[in-house]
């Protein structure tokens, strides 16, 4: 299989992702601006959300463009990242139609951990497949974020028993983390072209 089919694929299902988390707002009943009020949780995660989906989706797009191979491992490793993705929608609404308590905002940080230990299977993967000179693993290096990231999110789901607010605090930081895409594939890739 080519990687423009895998690349495809995933853009199809993180797409179908949006646009279910985005169905889950529900209209609500009256046509005054205080009828809002029970969904801003709801919609501040929605866009919680829509950021990370969007992150997992921007830095897939570089790593796919810094590979040349794909591999059965890479095939499985691409659909067990985005099973995690495809529950999003659902901690997603349970988590605001909850008003971030406990265990909904321990789920949605469970749903994240699992995304981005998928997605460093994925790179994982990817790398192998290239092998060990590939412009992946060059690129990738430390990844200090990709380290950090799950630490945050482990302390994040053990927040959410004593200070909920924390845990919000710290899924916001680290989509704020990767907010900006990976510029080192990029860097790597022109290295590698030059």
């Amino acid at each position: 299989m080519g990687k423009g089919r895998l690349e495809a694929f995933s853009d199809g299902v993180i797409a179908i992702i949006i646009t279910i988390m985005v169905l889950e707002m529900k209209v609500p009943h009256g046509d005054a601006l205080e009828s809002l009020a029970p969904l801003v949780p709801v919609f501040l995660c929605y866009v919680l959300s829509f950021v990370y989906v969007g992150i997992y989706w921007n830095n897939h797009h570089h790593m796919l463009h810094a590979s040349t191979r794909i591999s059965g491992a890479v095939l499985w490793a691409n659909l067990h990242l985005l099973f995690w993705l495809s529950l999003l929608p659902f901690a997603t609404g349970w988590m605001g139609e909850n008003h971030f308590a406990a265990v909904p905002s321990a789920l949605y940080g469970g749903v994240l951990l699992m995304a981005a230990i998928a997605y460093w299977v994925l790179q994982q993967a990817l790398i192998a497949a290239e092998g060990p000179g590939s412009v992946l693993g060059a690129a990738v290096g430390g990844d200090w974020k990709g380290r950090l990231s799950p630490v945050l999110y482990l302390v994040a789901i053990a927040s959410t028993l004593w200070a909920g607010w924390l845990a919000q605090a710290l899924y916001v930081l680290v989509a704020l983390l990767w907010l900006v895409p990976d510029r080192r594939i990029e860097q790597a890739l022109q290295r590698h072209r030059g």
